[in-house]
């Protein structure tokens, strides 16, 4: 069982028996899909759209017209919107990030304050992730570095035995993904951290042997020294090795590329100014927040890589790499009394936490349907077109969802109050209150208004334009 109001989660669970009914509906739940993936959110906003779009269509194209000419004019008029949109949106302020996240969340205080906290906390560059807490309470973890999902190899190495911790300042980082089987391997690392009394942390797989070896000389020579194994497995762990090693300046060696760890020399190492390492993960903190040219290199790739990816979790993985690069990593942990709590609870947050990442991409827009409202008044025309109509009807149909779902009744004085308003203007349905959207925190991130639209359109020319469709056969069987 599943409790939630998020629309793709909605839109995903419904099935149709008859085939071509459920075609239908599968392209509707593509609408919301896209819009998920691209923005995170506006999901709900993107099936009014394409209803309404398809319902205009239906009514409007008579046999007459030519479709096909409709429906290019439908979307060229999109383009038109949502240049409009973008002309209309407001650099997000930190101010308003709260209101972001509170609106996204359902207009839920406590996690708008949360989001914003963390998002305050991360910095510009920094990636907000959403896990599951282990309690029934939901709290937030920020980490001003590169985190890393593993702990130390031996419990023999840690220095804090309070927090259960190894905790190193100005330390030199080993980065490989070569097993290290025999000590002699990194000898030519090793003296120089014995003579001098430096720090090293092995990322790299070491064998038993190795390990114990390290330990001994750790209890006998209080060498400071500690391993942990390479994070995730498959081709992300070479990926993230790779991220470790250029935000630490560490050489890589790679038995990928056919590296030979036994070459290694000390300058091959990086450095950070301090790690922390625990049972579970390992922090580094980088020995300065300036962004490198090889690091900024780097993520210009992967923003590029991020922007050709269409798999949401592959979105998640890349977006995750950039904030381990340039910024800060948070992660909100989303608690629960019951799974159907938990499971509410932790959409809402996600949502809510995509939202103001793409409120921070592109800037925001009055909310509450309020910015596709007042961009319908541009097609008050006597002589307007078919696709302008459809256009018209659908830009009006989130604004009237919101007015119904808060039980407001659309009468002629509303009518008349949104027609002749300021831009930014329109009513706070939980309050009750006309003025200024943006005053009164009701905004909406434009990257999300604008999916929405564009998956609404895209979909909605696709179901209006099929003729025919070929599904198996299916018998129904009657008593």
């Amino acid at each position: 069982i599943t409790v939630t109001k998020d629309g793709v989660t909605v839109a995903k669970s419904v099935d149709l028996l008859d085939p071509v009914e459920n075609l239908a509906v599968r392209m509707m739940k593509e609408a919301a899909d896209r819009t998920a993936t691209s923005a995170g959110d506006g999901t709900t906003t993107a099936i009014v759209l394409t209803e309404q779009l398809v319902l205009e269509g239906e009514r409007l194209i008579s046999s007459k017209a030519n479709k096909t000419e409709v429906l290019r004019e439908l979307v060229a008029e999109t383009k038109t919107v949502v240049s409009r949109l973008k002309e209309m949106s407001k650099a997000v302020t930190k101010g308003r990030l709260r209101d972001v996240a509170t609106i996204s969340s359902n207009n839920d205080t406590h996690i708008g304050g949360i989001i914003s906290k963390v998002y305050k906390g991360v910095g510009k560059n920094g990636i907000v992730t959403v896990d599951r807490s282990q309690t029934s309470d939901t709290h937030f973890e920020t980490t001003n570095g590169l985190k890393i999902e593993r702990g130390f190899s031996s419990n023999i190495f840690i220095t804090d035995q309070k927090k259960d911790e190894c905790i190193f300042d100005d330390v030199y980082i080993l980065v490989s993904d070569a097993e290290i089987s025999n000590i002699l391997q990194i000898e030519n690392v090793l003296k120089p951290i014995l003579t001098d009394n430096k720090k090293l942390l092995i990322i790299a797989p070491c064998s038993t042997n190795v390990v114990n070896t390290l330990a001994a000389n750790k209890m006998k020579r209080d060498i400071k020294v500690c391993t942990i194994p390479p994070p995730n497995f498959g081709y992300k762990q070479h990926e993230l090795m790779q991220d470790i090693a250029i935000a630490v300046g560490a050489t890589y060696y790679s038995e990928k590329t056919g590296d030979d760890l036994s070459l290694i020399e000390f300058s091959d190492l990086g450095f950070a100014a301090k790690v922390v390492v625990d049972s579970t993960s390992t922090i580094i903190v980088k020995e300065s927040m300036e962004i490198s040219e090889e690091v900024a290199d780097r993520v210009a790739q992967l923003r590029e890589q991020h922007t050709n990816t269409d798999r949401k979790s592959d979105k998640e993985f890349i977006l995750s790499r950039i904030a381990s690069l340039t910024g800060g990593v948070g992660t909100i942990f989303v608690g629960g009394k019951t799974d159907l709590e938990h499971k509410e609870l932790y959409d809402r947050v996600d949502d809510a936490v995509c939202a103001v990442r793409s409120a921070l991409e592109e800037g925001i827009l009055p909310g509450g349907g309020v910015a596709l409202y007042y961009l319908s008044r541009q097609y008050d025309l006597p002589e307007a077109s078919i696709a302008q109509k459809m256009l018209k009807a659908a830009l009006k149909s989130p604004l009237m969802q919101i007015y119904e779902n808060a039980g407001i009744e659309i009468n002629k004085e509303i009518l008349e109050d949104l027609d002749f308003c300021e831009q930014n203007y329109g009513m706070n349905v939980k309050t009750g209150e006309w003025g200024d959207m943006y005053k009164m925190g009701v905004i909406d991130p434009l990257k999300v208004t604008k999916s929405a639209l564009q998956n609404a359109v895209s979909v909605a020319v696709s179901i209006l334009s099929t003729n025919a469709i070929i599904t198996q056969a299916r018998t129904y069987e009657t008593n």
